[in-house]
């Protein structure tokens, strides 16, 4: 039964990453897709290689994941709390994907393992949570709105005398670029987040030890899940992103894109934070457009996004706890 369980909450957790794919995934190329500096396919196929790429590149943030937000809790118990805290983050990612609102898979997660945890009277660290999640859930989308304006701002003042057509031409080929980075780093971001999950499920199951390296087969399952998902159902969102929010062109896109590849992997290597990639790029997005006229960004749309935002934690730390008794009465 307990090898079973195992079984069970390690493909939850590939399921999140994939339900994570429909989301934040499509955020590292819907730029560059809706300036059609790239097609859909070649997208997704570059996304697919830098996701497994960013995948290999680091493991603070999956330290953090699986050691620095709630005590890995022991036993069947344990797992029950880890299988509840997934399914809170499931739910509350399908039901935003259904209305195509580019909510942060990640903050869906760590809502998730906050509420299951509670519910199943585990240890949370809540200093952790404070420095880890709370904090940069709101500083990083400041920077994202404010280094994206400047990048932006930047741009337009290097390239004023520039032809028009000559300069967005150029930008379509430097979005190539600045996609991919978008991709490294989320694969670098929220692959981390599931490995850490995935981990926390093994120490679990006494299959590994706390502070282990992370297996090899964890980091491809994770970075595979996520391409796939991106592949079945990233478009709803990207049309949010790409669209809704404000026309961008070439260099919008790349300003946009730039900034926040720069912001992920500034958190992911200097603090370990699991930054959601979703916050990062919609304010870049928002910050990018405001350089045009502060009324070309439809802020009734970004209004939207950003209740999402702090509706999020909540509602996933609410249907983690409802799973965790419903597990716990058939199986506890």
């Amino acid at each position: 039964m307990d090898t079973f369980a195992l079984i069970v909450t390690i493909a939850v957790a590939l399921g999140f990453t994939y339900t994570n794919g429909f989301h934040d995934s499509a955020n590292a190329i819907a730029t560059s897709v809706s300036t059609r500096a790239l097609t859909p396919r070649a997208a997704l196929a570059m996304a697919a290689v830098m996701n497994l790429a960013g995948a290999f590149l680091g493991s603070g943030v999956a330290k953090t994941v699986s050691e620095g937000l709630i005590e890995t809790p022991s036993g069947k118990q344990g797992m029950m709390i880890l299988f509840a805290a997934l399914i809170g983050a499931i739910a509350w990612n399908m039901v935003t994907w259904y209305f195509g609102l580019p909510s942060s898979s990640s903050h869906a997660l760590f809502g998730g393992m906050v509420g299951a945890a509670l519910a199943g009277s585990s240890t949370v660290y809540w200093s952790g949570v404070w420095e880890k999640i709370v904090l940069p859930m709101f500083l990083s989308p400041l920077v994202g709105l404010v280094a994206g304006y400047f990048v932006m701002v930047a741009i337009l003042w290097m390239f004023k005398g520039t032809n028009p057509h000559k300069a967005k031409r150029g930008f379509r080929i430097a979005q190539t670029v600045s996609a991919a980075g978008m991709a490294l780093g989320h694969g670098l971001q929220d692959a981390q987040k599931t490995m850490g999950i995935v981990v926390m499920a093994l120490v679990i199951g006494d299959v590994q030890n706390q502070g282990d390296a992370i297996p090899i087969w964890v980091k491809i399952a994770c970075a595979a899940m996520l391409s796939l998902g991106t592949y079945a159902g990233g478009w709803r969102i990207m049309r949010t992103l790409g669209r809704k929010i404000i026309e961008l062109d070439p260099p919008q896109g790349f300003a946009a894109e730039a900034t926040g590849a720069s912001i992920m992997f500034t958190t992911a290597f200097m603090f370990h934070a699991p930054i959601s990639t979703t916050h990062v790029i919609t304010s870049a997005i928002m910050g990018v457009g405001a350089t045009k006229r502060v009324s070309a960004v439809r802020w009734g749309v970004a209004k939207n996004i950003i209740l999402g935002w702090f509706i999020t934690m909540p509602a996933a730390a609410a249907v983690a706890a409802a799973a965790f008794w419903v597990v716990n009465l058939a199986f506890g």
